[in-house]
């Protein structure tokens, strides 16, 4: 039998071999469900109309499609049922009093829960305006009476085909979400670790004034940032005293190990420098491409910095947790040596010493944060390949 130390680092060797571009292809393939087991999947679609013989027209328009259809008489009574139901589809009339259906679009489209759910948007306003308008405010299609009933099912089975598709992603993003918390959960010292390092991430990107999107690479960055890890022996992983050489090589090699795991997902794009280069220094001596000053990638600075002040202000095996004050000169000094950006650590510094500075952080992402709602994350995760194991078995 080959010890653990040379079986491990050929792995990681060879890892290390392979350029970025090809990276994907070291992982199997994600096939999706086939479209004629989606498509046999009962949707459910949710119709706001105040007129009720509208309403009924659409449900006999559609009752040939043994689709799950929801009502509401106005954009008040559709709020309510969204946050109780699970909707594919939405289909809305333009006009209606108090809240228009352009109006109650974009309220949808804002909502994160419920922002990639397609509206369509029906009326009797004619003029290309109109139609601008209504896609402007985030409707995803614009039908004009008098509906013609074979343009409405298609436009409905197109508009479901495209739900279908973004959830499968949403469903291979849970899952990988899901694997880093089980990673982090195998070492009871790191106990919410993803959630601080999330949301300090999130209070530092705001703090130097990073777009939303850098903001939500930087929370996801917090969960995923570790997830090569998996890759790691327990007995590297969880080793009480110093590392050897050849450990820390295997150690090192969950930076190019998460970035593998995370590439196939377009979605995570943002994300791979942030998992592949957070350990990197400011005078190009860390791992794994020796980066130094600026062309180290800035979310992955940006977390490293939160990185290291939660693991300083952590208990850990080998030591007590510092006080913040503590965590903070060891930030400064290690800048001072070079280590890491010194602008950067003057702000994160600033940042930290201000009172409630994590409110920030955890108020934009709520849900993510709140540990009730990841341990429902990870049951809608279970339940969604229950879903799709028996789907694939009927």
């Amino acid at each position: 039998m080959r010890p653990l130390q040379d079986t491990t680092r050929s792995r990681v060797s060879a890892l290390r071999s392979i350029p970025r571009e090809a990276a994907a292809t070291t992982l199997p393939a994600f096939h999706p469900m086939p479209s004629h087991l989606l498509e046999s999947a009962r949707h459910t679609i949710l119709l706001v109309d105040p007129v009720d013989v509208n309403r009924s027209l659409l449900k006999g328009i559609l009752k040939a499609g043994s689709y799950r259809l929801l009502e509401a008489r106005n954009p008040v009574e559709a709020m309510v049922v969204l946050e109780r139901e699970a909707v594919d589809l939405i289909i809305a009339e333009v006009m209606m009093p108090e809240i228009s259906g352009m109006e109650f679009c974009r309220r949808v489209k804002r909502n994160r829960r419920t922002q990639l759910v397609p509206v369509l948007l029906v009326t009797n306003l004619n003029g290309v305006e109109n139609e601008v308008a209504g896609l402007e405010s985030g409707a995803d299609e614009f039908l004009t009476k008098p509906l013609h009933p074979l343009i409405v099912r298609t436009r409905v089975r197109a508009m479901l085909r495209n739900k279908m598709a973004f959830d499968s992603l949403e469903e291979a993003e849970t899952i990988l979400f899901a694997l880093a918390q089980t990673i982090e959960q195998r070492d009871k010292e790191t106990s919410h670790h993803c959630q601080r390092l999330a949301a300090l991430s999130v209070a530092l990107g705001i703090a130097i004034g990073l777009p939303e999107e850098d903001l939500v690479a930087l929370h996801r960055g917090g969960y995923l940032h570790d997830i090569g890890k998996i890759a790691v022996p327990d007995e590297i992983l969880f080793k009480q005293g110093r590392l050897t050489d050849d450990e820390w090589v295997i150690m090192r090699g969950h930076t190019l190990a998460g970035e593998a795991i995370c590439r196939p997902m377009k979605s995570l794009s943002q994300v791979l420098p942030i998992i592949r280069n957070h350990h990197e220094k400011w005078d190009g001596t860390g791992y794994p491409d020796a980066l130094a000053g600026e062309d180290i990638p800035l979310l992955a600075r940006v977390l490293q910095l939160a990185d290291i002040y939660d693991a300083l202000t952590s208990t850990r095996s080998y030591k007590e947790a510092f006080q913040p004050a503590r965590a903070i000169e060891i930030l400064e000094r290690e800048a001072a040596e070079g280590w890491r950006d010194p602008e950067l650590v003057s702000v994160f510094c600033e940042i930290v010493r201000q009172p409630g500075f994590l409110t920030r952080g955890t108020e934009l992402f709520a849900a993510q944060t709140d540990e009730a709602e990841v341990d429902e994350g990870l049951k809608g995760m279970r339940e969604s390949l229950s879903r799709m194991s028996r789907e694939l078995l009927r």
